[in-house]
């Protein structure tokens, strides 16, 4: 069976920038994350991929340091969700809602990973 996993618009803090005034202030992101899954059963959290990972992982990517791509933050939480053998492929969609204000609601990056 195949399931789709998903968290959307999660709101996470981060460093992240290439500008001068970028370093040493977080900024929001706006996170979207869909996985595909392999599951033989969905009679547990056990059977599928526990929403909490996913929020955590992102956080950990936030809070290790300086990112300078939303790119990288993408990729790097794309990876991250394969490491769980049952995910096949990782959607992760971040947007930067202050990169373009107030011209632009937001500015982002959408990467899609998948097993080989």
């Amino acid at each position: 069976m195949q399931l789709s996993v998903f968290v959307r618009a999660l709101r996470i803090d981060a460093e992240i920038g290439i500008n001068a005034d970028e370093y040493g202030r977080r900024q929001p992101l706006i996170i979207d994350v869909e996985l595909s899954v392999v599951a033989v059963s969905c009679e547990h959290i056990a059977d599928t991929i526990n929403y909490e990972v996913i929020v955590a992982r992102a956080q950990q990517i936030a809070d290790a340091g300086h990112v300078r791509l939303i790119e990288s933050f993408a990729e790097r939480l794309a990876r991250a969700c394969l490491e769980d053998a049952r995910v096949t492929q990782a959607r992760v969609r971040v947007e930067k809602p202050e990169a373009l204000a107030p011209k632009a609601e937001a500015a982002g990056v959408e990467i899609v990973l998948a097993r080989r």
